[in-house]
């Protein structure tokens, strides 16, 4: 059993839960923001889920409120509006906090064991959060809503991607595939 499997989280239903709950799945976790720039990122995420979780592909949304105050709404309200807005099916977590001394220790872990990871190629957008100062100083750090980790079906992180990586991009989707294999 992977160290992140023994994490305890909370459904976004108040319902105890853990990554030993998606046991021999691929999983694609997921800071998530229902104020944000890439709060459209949520239907790219739908998508991907429905596509590939009959391969054993689970999307995992855990709601953070680090980044500018995004997302601001209740339990319920983060998932009325993911499901009214963008259909969203996939298992989404209660709010927890991916940065600074209150960080969930299951983001604790995920950035030990994967403390870099890949931007998007010209998107530009490490670039304008830099010029308005809004990335975090320790690059290992969770840059902003909408970060991924990928973890292959025993649970060890194979991938990590910044927030403009998109759900349907080649680079994030031939990983799903690869660590579907």
């Amino acid at each position: 059993m992977a160290a992140v499997d023994s994490i305890p989280l909370e459904r976004i239903d108040g319902s105890t839960a853990s990554l030993a709950d998606f046991a021999d799945k691929v999983l694609l976790i997921v800071n998530v923001a229902s104020k944000c720039g890439l709060t459209s990122q949520y239907e790219g995420l739908e998508a991907l889920y429905a596509q590939y979780r009959e391969q054993g592909l689970e999307v995992l949304g855990f709601p953070a409120n680090d980044f500018l105050g995004q997302e601001p709404g209740s339990n319920d309200e983060i998932q009325q509006f993911c499901r009214a807005t963008f259909g969203v099916q996939f298992p989404m977590f209660s709010k927890i906090s991916v940065l600074g001394s209150d960080k969930h220790p299951l983001y604790k872990t995920l950035i030990d064991e994967a403390p870099s990871k890949q931007w998007a190629e010209g998107s530009g957008f490490k670039a304008k959060m830099a010029d308005k100062e809004l990335l975090p100083a320790d690059e290992s750090e969770v840059s902003w809503n909408f970060e991924k980790f990928l973890l292959d079906r025993d649970h060890r992180v194979v991938a990590r991607f910044a927030p403009d990586v998109a759900p349907d991009s080649d680079t994030l989707v031939n990983a799903v595939k690869e660590a579907l294999k």
